[in-house]
């Protein structure tokens, strides 16, 4: 007997397809036989510099107790954010990822038949979250790349659960000023939440970024979501968290699964957060990076959109085809990112890397372009 698994999947499902990350080093390897220490991977903002030196020691020590379940209340990693931050530990929710957050939201608030409010160029994952539970995800128009706050605030209706509102935006790197933001938190409905995803916040220098973390008193269907996995160079272990209003973080913690954040990463967390220097470095070597990009960019005559995260969307000559220069900087052993699901297909997102891997790049994509 044959078996239409598909027609039997959640309704939400049948129409979903899968997020597609940048890819691994070793696929590129595989595929093409290039040796894996030769290839330069720009294609997941991920920290160059590898993981804090007290990160991995916690990491390491982590490791004797791996036959014990993690502390699924995460005692010591909320104790460091709450010493960090001036924060509750009431008021955290720890997650697999800041992707589980987006998760955990919308399953406590979202119906089937209800909607979500996104930004066109906006992180793929809100309207996979969504979608998945049936709602229906509305995409506003982009503004300049960047996030338009008035039409994402008229397109709130009477079904509309969560706006998702990124700040920097992932891919484009655009970024909301603090008068402009409180704007917009000033418009939306009380019973409608805001989730403000700061997976890049640590990047940002400019005077009037706001802080999400300071505004929650004033707006008590405010949500924040951060990540260990950009600055904090924890990628690889999947840890993150957001920050609300305790009545909030109750909800999301009734659906969170136990012991969803292993010890390894709790520990490693903890150790990160308090390296303050190894965070320094970071964004020392990210602003030294996109200098360095947007120079030769400019030496190219390639627009760019400018942004405030640790990487930057490049628009590929008239005539070129993203992907066809995509591919072709795979066979030199440089992945970026293709952002055409974004709906910016003439736009490839390149990672910040160390000096080095950024003169790879360069020197690959003046070979493409030549």
């Amino acid at each position: 007997m044959t078996v239409n698994f598909q027609q039997l999947a959640v309704t939400g499902v049948q129409s979903l397809q899968p997020y597609q990350p940048g890819k691994p080093i070793d696929e590129l390897a595989r595929e093409l036989g290039l040796n894996e220490a030769d290839i330069v991977k720009l294609a997941s903002n991920e920290n160059p510099l590898g993981p804090s030196p007290k990160a991995l020691a916690a990491a390491q020590a982590a490791l004797t107790d791996m036959t014990l379940y993690p502390d699924g209340a995460g005692f010591v990693l909320k104790k460091a954010l709450c010493d960090k931050l001036g924060i509750q530990p009431q008021q955290i929710v720890l997650g697999n990822g800041s992707s589980d957050i987006l998760d955990f939201i919308t399953r406590v608030f979202v119906n089937d038949g209800d909607n979500v409010v996104t930004s066109q160029h906006a992180f793929a994952i809100y309207g996979l979250v969504a979608k998945m539970v049936g709602a229906e995800c509305i995409n506003v128009p982009a503004k300049n790349f960047g996030h338009d706050l008035d039409a994402m605030a008229a397109a709130i209706n009477d079904r509309t659960r969560i706006v998702f509102v990124t700040n920097p935006n992932n891919p484009t790197g655009t970024w909301l000023k603090k008068d402009e933001l409180v704007a917009f938190l000033n418009k939306v409905p009380a019973q409608v939440l805001v989730l403000l995803d700061e997976a890049y916040f640590e990047y940002v220098q400019e005077a009037d970024y706001p802080d999400g973390i300071q505004l929650l008193p004033q707006y008590p269907n405010l949500i924040i979501a951060r990540t260990f996995s950009k600055a904090y160079g924890l990628a690889a272990l999947r840890v993150g968290y957001s920050v609300s209003s305790p009545e909030l973080a109750d909800l999301m913690n009734r659906v969170r699964p136990p012991f969803n954040v292993n010890s390894v990463a709790l520990a490693a967390a903890a150790a990160a957060l308090a390296d303050d220097d190894y965070v320094a470095r970071s964004v020392a070597e990210n602003t030294a990076g996109m200098q360095q990009l947007t120079n030769a960019f400019a030496a190219m005559n390639l627009s760019y959109i400018p942004s405030v995260g640790n990487f930057i969307a490049f628009k590929v000559p008239a005539g070129v085809k993203a992907m066809d220069v995509y591919n072709q900087l795979l066979g030199k052993g440089v992945i970026v990112r293709p952002v055409g699901n974004y709906e910016m297909p003439d736009y490839l997102r390149v990672s910040i890397g160390t000096a080095a891997e950024n003169t790879a790049f360069i020197h690959a994509l003046q070979a493409v372009l030549s």
